[in-house]
């Protein structure tokens, strides 16, 4: 599911946490629907030619649809906001994947979990 209103990219960006990758940058916030949502934006600052842009949104999507296991295993469903940076436009899928998935166990690790606000280790 996607993120589609300017209102809730902006409630990602004022209240989510930021997370850098070299590839990315990715916000983060809690939602209550029971499943994770995201949102892409490949600015025209980022790559001027609609196609470039295209193609980094491409490649973002496709990170996420191939992290939807690791995502399955977090305890809190997330709105997720994904912005491209330039360094996308030299690599292949693999990379951004990773850079992806990378944030996702970063969430993982930060990530309150239900018995007792305790954190569990990730096998």
């Amino acid at each position: 599911m996607r993120l589609r209103d300017s209102s809730e990219f902006r409630t990602v960006y004022d209240h989510g946490k930021r997370y850098d990758g070299n590839l990315m940058t990715v916000f983060v916030y809690p939602n209550t629907l029971g499943r994770h949502r995201f949102g892409i934006t490949a600015s025209r600052k980022t790559a001027s030619s609609a196609v470039q842009r295209n193609r980094m949104k491409r490649l973002l999507r496709e990170s996420f649809r191939l992290s939807r296991f690791q995502l399955a295993e977090l305890c809190v469903h997330y709105d997720w906001v994904l912005n491209a940076k330039r360094s996308l436009l030299k690599v292949k899928l693999i990379a951004p994947l990773q850079n992806f998935q990378g944030v996702v166990a970063r969430v993982a690790d930060e990530e309150p979990h239900a018995i007792g606000g305790e954190k569990q280790q990730h096998s």
